[in-house]
């Protein structure tokens, strides 16, 4: 086995890795943004009202894109597993 494939399945894992966090990543921090300037100009600091609202776009986020993250990381499994039987 070459150098070449451990480096090439890296770097598309974290191809992969950043096309699917993607999502999770914008919207949790938007959420974030908009309950800390919330939070700001009510002087409310609850935990609970920083923390739940994250929570759910988490959630909503999973169920919109569950399929297709699925998708991509099965996809990416079983090129990689052809990739390694082929270099054996």
């Amino acid at each position: 086995m070459s150098t070449e494939l451990p480096a090439s399945l890296m770097r598309e894992g974290f191809a992969v890795l950043t096309a699917v966090g993607g999502p999770f990543v914008v919207a949790l921090l938007a959420v974030g943004l908009l309950v800390g300037l919330a939070q700001a100009a009510t002087q409310i600091n609850d935990v609970a009202l920083g923390f739940l609202p994250r929570v759910v776009a988490g959630i909503l986020v999973a169920y919109f894109t569950g399929h297709w993250v699925l998708e991509r990381l099965a996809n990416f499994f079983a090129a990689s597993l052809r990739g390694l039987s082929g270099h054996m």
